[in-house]
């Protein structure tokens, strides 16, 4: 599969990798020029471009920026693609949001409001950078991730896609399901398996939220 990535960061970094371990074809873009990233080709292996060089290269694009940052990206750029949405809103970072605080939509809901010719799903945004490549939980088990998406073929491609990965997957439903993941609900970032992860979702209350970096790794 041709993968182009929108954003260069950690995220964007780890999924690039796992991709390219794993027998595609990867292009990465970031918000300045393809030789500012040079180093980090080289030792991921794959191409870089501009966005919109990895926005036409790819089968499937990957956004993986600043959430706020996402709404300066040229819709047209996605027209006809399958977008996976890793994004997550951290007012702190990305200001307020009345639409997301007061519940009457998700971040992803947005996302796919801006890039209106896509298929969006939800995924990859569950889970710390650097558990991307190392994460295990037991010997036994695989650590299963959520997606959300309002087209089933869309999530099947991205279904596939954690496999090659090494991880479950567990369907959380349509876009607008996809609060049950964002940041500060039980399944944010926390290693779970199939099961565990159906529990979590389960778990999730719209307007209850774990304490601020409770999911982060000590």
């Amino acid at each position: 599969m041709r993968i182009g990535i929108i954003g260069a960061g950690h995220i964007g970094q780890a999924l690039a990798t796992l991709g390219v371990t794993n027998g595609h074809h990867v292009m990465i873009s970031n918000s300045r020029a393809p030789d500012t990233i040079a180093k980090i080709i080289a030792a991921l292996g794959c191409l870089a471009g501009t966005a919109a060089d990895a926005a036409a290269f790819g089968d499937v694009v990957v956004v993986t920026v600043p959430f706020k940052s996402v709404f300066q990206i040229d819709p047209t750029l996605l027209e006809g693609k399958l977008v996976i949405d890793t994004n997550n809103y951290y007012p702190d970072r990305d200001g307020r949001i009345a639409e997301i605080d007061e519940h009457r939509t998700t971040t992803s809901e947005m996302v796919a409001a801006h890039f209106r010719g896509s298929q969006v799903v939800k995924a990859f945004n569950a889970i710390l950078a650097a558990d991307l490549a190392t994460d295990v939980i037991d010997v036994t088990k695989r650590r299963a991730l959520p997606i959300a998406g309002d087209d089933a073929s869309a999530k099947r491609i991205v279904a596939r896609l954690h496999h090659d990965f090494g991880f479950e997957t567990v369907d959380a439903g349509s876009l607008a399901d996809s609060w049950r993941f964002e940041r500060a609900k039980p399944a944010y970032c926390i290693p779970l398996d199939r099961i565990e992860l159906q529990e979590a979702l389960n778990r999730a209350e719209r307007d209850v939220e774990l304490p601020h970096g409770s999911w982060r790794r000590q």
